[in-house]
């Protein structure tokens, strides 16, 4: 998403109430669209594909396998998609336009083929299944893996109306072919999804391909080995991880996880709140996209631009000052927002578990699940506030320490007992936010000397 606040610096000339309003409806429908358009659209598919299936069963197995396809391919790409990003991102630096749309179809040879590699022994788990519904999840797979990498090189271009759009159609074609499907059970509702997704896929190239030059059909430059970044496939997986782990530990619990489709397992007590909880992080990602990708990102534009000019020290520090005075401000207004909406989500809570059709039992495990999710916000300022700072280290420990955190509280968690549901997802996301604050602070405090230091020495 860096550079994306410089697409809505135009909206920020207006100061009044409506101006506000637009700035960060804008910021939210580019943040979290695409992603409440995919869970909208399968809830309701979930209510009216009830109608339409022979067993009610297949609905609940459809959307179990759906889950396991988003977690799975977010494993299996998320080293590929920071990696591949970095690419992109040296091609635009360098002028090197022509060279993003070739690199991107060679990457989606090299990830389709390994996918679908990986995708044949997996689903020979599945032994009591169909043929047909082993190919369909197989092409499930390889299709939303490659979807992933597609859409985050759209999202670095900027072109965040066609990223939306291409969600809506993708999304819309979903639901359309879920329901037409729906009476072949499981393996029409999957090859609904498929279809959705294949549209999504190739409606995103077909947007590329517009805007991007090409100097050949396909090409391999980003495996070369100055292209490879090792923190960054490190973060990708780490991340993608330490944010699902707490979900597969209740998933696979002897007590709070039972099988749903072959190896799928799934969590009532545990997925349908967190489900919820994750719904309250579309205002803080608003205010996150606002504040850390315009504010902070046009101080570190000035910043790295006096350094690159032969600014003098003073002018150095002061935009040093600048900068952190825009990391500071991000933060206490994401704290501010999500603040207010965890009040919210106190009064309203009784409410939205009755709408979700879930027992007030769930009730404390929603609200630290919320408090949770508020965290990660933070902590998704602060990795993005060090990407662009170029700390790729700092990031993959802060990601490493998200990882064994959750896994590690949630097993405790879940081995003290029902009442400490959930507690630990929030005291993971407490701790990396904390330490990513402090690593943060000191990065700062530092960083004008760092700069100069960590220049290689040239001979003359």
């Amino acid at each position: 998403m860096a550079g994306v606040g410089f697409s809505l610096k135009a909206l920020r000339t207006d100061e009044s109430y409506t101006g506000l309003i637009r700035l960060y409806g804008t910021a939210g429908i580019i943040s979290s669209g695409p992603w409440l358009l995919s869970i909208l659209t399968l809830l309701f598919i979930g209510l009216i594909g009830r109608e339409l299936v022979t067993d009610p069963h297949d609905l609940s197995r459809f959307q179990v396998c759906v889950t396991w396809l988003f977690a799975a391919s977010l494993l299996w790409t998320g080293p590929m998609q920071l990696m591949f990003t970095r690419f992109t991102a040296d091609r635009e630096f360098l002028g090197e336009y022509d060279e993003t749309l070739p690199n991107l179809f060679g990457a989606l040879c090299v990830l389709g083929a390994a996918t679908f590699a990986i995708s044949i022994p997996l689903v020979a788990l599945f032994q009591n299944s169909t043929w047909t519904f082993k190919w369909i999840l197989a092409s499930a797979f390889v299709v939303l893996s490659q979807t992933w990498l597609v859409v985050i090189v759209l999202t670095g271009l900027r072109a965040h109306l066609a990223v939306f759009s291409c969600f809506a159609l993708g999304y819309a074609s979903t639901f359309v072919a879920c329901l037409l499907l729906a009476r072949f059970g499981q393996e029409g509702l999957l090859m609904g999804f498929v279809i959705g997704q294949a549209t999504l896929l190739f409606s995103a190239l077909c947007v590329l391909a517009r805007k991007l030059p090409a100097k050949s059909a396909v090409a391999f430059r980003f495996l070369e080995r100055r292209s490879f970044y090792l923190e960054l496939g490190l973060v990708g997986l780490f991340y993608n991880l330490g944010v699902w782990s707490d979900k597969l530990i209740f998933g696979w619990g002897a007590g709070t996880g039972q099988r749903v489709l072959g190896p799928l397992r799934a969590s009532e007590v545990y997925d349908l709140p967190i489900f919820l909880a994750y719904l309250t992080i579309v205002p803080g990602m608003a205010v996150f996209l606002v504040r850390v990708e315009t504010d902070f990102a046009e101080a570190h534009r000035e910043f790295y631009a006096a350094v690159r000019d032969g600014a003098p020290l003073l002018r150095l520090e002061a935009l040093c000052g600048n900068m952190t005075d825009a990391a500071r401000r991000a933060v206490v207004d994401i704290v501010k927002i999500q603040g207010i909406t965890l009040i919210m989500c106190a009064a309203l809570g009784p409410w939205l578990l009755s709408l979700a059709g879930i027992s007030e039992l769930h009730l404390p495990l929603f609200y630290i699940d919320a408090a949770g999710v508020a965290l990660q916000v933070i902590l998704l300022a602060v990795t993005s506030m060090f990407f662009y700072l170029d700390r790729r280290r700092a990031v993959s420990v802060l990601t490493g320490l998200l990882l064994l955190s959750n896994a590690g509280f949630t097993w405790l968690s879940m081995r003290l007992g029902p009442d400490l549901y959930g507690y630990g997802f929030a005291m993971a996301m407490a701790v990396t936010s904390l330490l990513g604050l402090v690593l943060l602070s000191r990065t700062f405090s530092t960083l004008v000397r760092d700069t100069f230091m960590r220049q290689p020495v040239v001979a003359s």
